[in-house]
């Protein structure tokens, strides 16, 4: 059995000490692909490094809502010189965060659109971040058409933005939340078409139970497609499968 981690952090500081080892583990352990997300320019820059030096590591790059001092043409534009390089697979995260800023909405939709229009510019599918922003959200991505649509990350259980993104074409990702206890997934998940589901761990962060509030890797991306096999009452390998597929799909990747 092999597993796609749609979305993890190797560029994490929090991975400095022993990256190459976790990275050597997870492949023994089955997590044969994996894309290291950008969201601010320099960690864009390192997603890249880290993807050229391993076969099995995409990278994605973008400016998060969280990195919005990041935000100038300068530094589009050089998002958009390092979305050129061949293991970039997406342009990402980007997207609204109204939980952590309040303070910068028209900023921050301003640089998603621009990131969009990167995107569309370069036939590439996109990766959003979005937390209590999904009106807006929702509003930018119908004015804003996507060509190669993308992937909703770490996606919030909430039913409105699931169906609104499926109609809109998007990919719907799942991580480590959907295992909390108080979660409500099973609705949400039911709601995704087989085709059309992730599983990441937007490590090393988020980590599901029973690590919870430890440092997350991809190996436990596992746990994430359990969750979601138990939901839908299918295997453990069909979750694999179907979710390795599609992330391969919205990836382009051959």
């Amino acid at each position: 059995m092999e597993f796609f981690d749609s979305h993890s952090h190797f560029n994490d500081e929090k991975f400095e000490e022993d990256r190459e080892e976790v990275i050597k583990s997870i492949y023994e352990q089955g997590i044969t692909k994996t894309v290291c997300v950008g969201y601010n320019v320099s960690q864009s820059l390192h997603a890249i490094e880290i993807s050229e030096n391993t076969a099995f590591i995409y990278a994605t790059c973008g400016i998060s809502p969280n990195d919005i001092e990041d935000f100038s043409n300068q530094n589009l534009s050089k998002i958009e010189e390092l979305a050129t390089k061949d293991k970039v697979v997406a342009i990402g995260e980007i997207g609204l965060d109204y939980y952590w800023n309040k303070d910068n909405k028209e900023k921050q939709k301003e640089l998603f659109i621009k990131q969009i229009e990167i995107a569309n510019k370069l036939d590439k599918p996109i990766v959003i971040h979005t937390r209590e922003a999904v009106m807006d959200t929702l509003k930018i991505l119908k004015e804003h058409n996507v060509n190669k649509k993308g992937i909703f990350h770490c996606c919030p259980l909430n039913v409105e933005l699931i169906k609104e993104g499926l109609k809109l074409g998007f990919y719907i990702s799942f991580s480590g939340n959907i295992t909390f206890k108080n979660a409500k997934s099973e609705e949400a998940v039911k709601m995704v078409p087989n085709d059309r589901i992730l599983i990441e761990t937007d490590s090393p962060y988020l980590s599901p139970e029973p690590f919870r509030g430890k440092r997350n890797t991809p190996s436990n991306v596992k746990l994430v497609a359990k969750k979601i096999a138990d939901i839908k009452e299918i295997s453990l390998e069909e979750v694999a499968n179907m979710t390795y597929k599609n992330a391969l799909n919205i990836y382009n990747i051959k």
